[in-house]
């Protein structure tokens, strides 16, 4: 199995900032995407931010400037550094891996979500 677990959710003023962090455990073979994405209720889950093995980034337009993925490859860690949070970023906020596991076909690719941490910027 390969287990994914998010942190460092909570309540900020707006204008503050948060760190999120991910680290996914288990059987893994290797990572090959990251990414982080949000929910707010009765609303889709959207892509916030996510960052390929190679290290490209690639951010939804409404974060862009304010927000930061990066990965830790040697901790199959991913963090999402906010920036300048508005109110409208409130959410419950997931992380997403994209893995090759060892305890099946190498040829296979995995996606697990963590269960998710809660955002709340207070205006």
């Amino acid at each position: 199995q390969v287990q994914v677990v998010e942190s460092g959710g909570g309540l900020v003023q707006a204008g503050g900032s948060l760190t999120l962090s991910c680290v996914a455990s288990g059987s893994i073979l290797s990572i090959n995407g990251m990414g982080w994405y949000r929910q707010t209720p009765g609303k889709q889950r959207e892509l916030v931010a996510s960052v390929t093995s190679g290290g490209s980034a690639n951010y939804v337009d409404s974060v862009k400037g304010r927000f930061t993925i990066s990965r830790d490859d040697a901790k199959n860690a991913v963090y999402l550094q906010m920036n300048s949070l508005k109110s409208e970023d409130t959410a419950v906020y997931y992380c997403n891996v994209e893995c090759r596991r060892l305890d099946r076909s190498p040829y296979l690719q995995y996606i697990v979500w963590g269960q998710g941490t809660q955002v709340t910027v207070s205006s």
